[in-house]
């Protein structure tokens, strides 16, 4: 899976499951997303620094080369991450539309 399509989907499920303190987080795993951990791992702190999601903490030690996230996980959806799901999902359907009318002509 590349990023950007795991970027949607820990995007979507987050935004799906708001509010739901059941929600299972294995969900958005490294392994549920078939990437390496530590992919996975920088992928979900790149999402909360860049302001898509809150919720995870994470730590660095001077002898680490990145920064490592501390169990346990609780990510949240920002308005900013929500947002993007708007915008991307608005791009697909456009593009599904012109694919459409590709096919028709």
């Amino acid at each position: 899976m590349n990023n950007f399509k795991a970027i949607y989907k820990i995007l979507r499920l987050l935004d799906k499951h708001k509010g739901d303190e059941r929600f299972d987080y294995a969900l958005i795993s490294a392994g549920a997303l078939k990437i390496p951990f530590e992919a996975w791992e920088q992928l979900m702190i790149e999402l909360q620094e860049s302001g898509y999601m809150k919720g995870l903490v994470y730590t660095q030690s001077l002898s680490e080369s990145f920064p490592h996230i501390v169990e346990p996980i609780r990510p949240r959806i920002t308005l900013k991450g929500m947002e993007y799901l708007e915008d991307n999902s608005m791009m697909k359907r456009a593009g599904e539309a012109l694919r459409l009318i590709g096919e028709i002509i």
